[in-house]
């Protein structure tokens, strides 16, 4: 009896071709809905990229961070600072408030190698409560309570965009790239490193990790990652004031990466969709559901779907591709099983 051998595509081919169909949806948007919107979607890229830092910190890095309003708002403010005080051009402090920011999670790793799980946690829940106050208190440079104008940099005069979709467009690219990068650090050696050191310090140290270097790099990226978000924020709002980036912020966008899913990094576009769009129309039926969703949400999702919407999505798919003989496609779904696993015992 023959064999008949069903043709397929390649995994490669299968995941450009849903990458192409995500850009091309992305890039219909802001033309297809009122400018309003426009800037809630890039508001909610900017999320995005906030929430896969703290994917790579709390999901793979096993350290729980409520601080990540904190790196926000160092962003934001460098943004403003350098643009309203010193006239620098918007997009030339991105790349200053990235390393403002990674200095920053570099030195905020070293004190958590000493702190775990609930005193982690509490310790940038402190950091973050302490910031408004220390925003306000050095008003002579972040403008106080009143806060800071920076206004929405305008498109090139080339570019046949208004401002809104100009700085979609440059939250979607920018998001784009730091989403590739962060799929490259967890596609390699550095993943099996993450993983162990945060399921297991004795096998990790037989591997050689160095869990010192290890947590501090952790750190550093996922706050560069929150810094940028935090540059993005101030061009698309056009002004930044101390009382944004309170714990409230940092709850959302905590409460976003586990909707989404703690250890799926598309995962993250759900639940930036969900902390900029659930509570809007929350408040429509009554101002004080918002609170009564976010944590509702967050109890919800960690009974019934302990892996996130993204990563039940992302499982999903991998099992339909392992029925079809997608051998590779199996072997990932039990290294995500393996990383998810992990990662919930961590985040409970």
């Amino acid at each position: 009896m023959s064999v008949v051998v069903k043709p397929r595509l390649p995994v490669a081919v299968r995941i450009a071709t849903a990458i192409v169909v995500a850009i091309l949806f992305l890039y219909v948007i802001p033309f297809m809905i009122p400018n309003y919107l426009v800037s809630q979607f890039a508001t909610v890229l900017v999320f995005a990229i906030a929430i896969v830092g703290i994917n790579l910190v709390t999901g793979y890095g096993g350290a729980i961070t409520l601080g990540h309003a904190a790196f926000v708002a160092l962003g934001s403010y460098t943004t403003a600072i350098l643009t309203v005080r010193y006239g620098w051009n918007p997009y030339a402090t991105i790349p200053v408030a990235a390393a403002l920011s990674w200095i920053a999670g570099w030195c905020l790793g070293f004190p958590a190698l000493r702190l775990q799980g609930l005193y982690l946690a509490l310790g940038t829940l402190v950091l973050s409560i302490t910031v408004p106050p220390v925003l306000k208190r050095f008003d002579a440079f972040t403008g106080g309570v009143q806060g800071l104008n920076v206004g929405n940099p305008a498109p090139p005069a080339s570019v046949p965009l208004d401002e809104s979709q100009w700085i979609y467009f440059v939250s979607l690219a920018i998001a784009a790239v730091l989403y590739v990068v962060a799929r490259r650090i967890l596609s390699g050696p550095l993943r099996r490193a993450l993983v162990a050191a945060r399921d297991n310090q004795l096998v990790a140290a037989v591997m050689g990790v160095n869990r010192a270097r290890l947590t501090t790099a952790t750190f550093a990226m996922s706050s560069l990652y929150a810094g940028v978000a935090g540059s993005l924020y101030a061009m698309i709002v056009g002004f930044v004031s101390p009382d944004t980036f309170n714990v409230m912020m940092s709850l959302s966008l905590f409460v976003g990466a586990v909707v989404g899913g703690i250890t799926s990094l598309s995962g993250a576009f759900i639940g930036a969709m969900f902390i900029q769009f659930v509570p809007i129309w929350a408040s429509d039926i009554d101002v004080s559901l918002g609170g009564l969703v976010f944590g509702g949400a967050l109890i919800l999702t960690l009974v019934l779907i302990p892996a996130g919407v993204g990563g039940l999505a992302e499982r999903w798919y991998l099992r339909a591709c392992a029925r079809l003989g997608w051998t590779e496609a199996a072997a990932t779904e039990t290294a995500i099983e393996a990383s998810t696993r992990g990662a919930q015992h961590e985040a409970t």
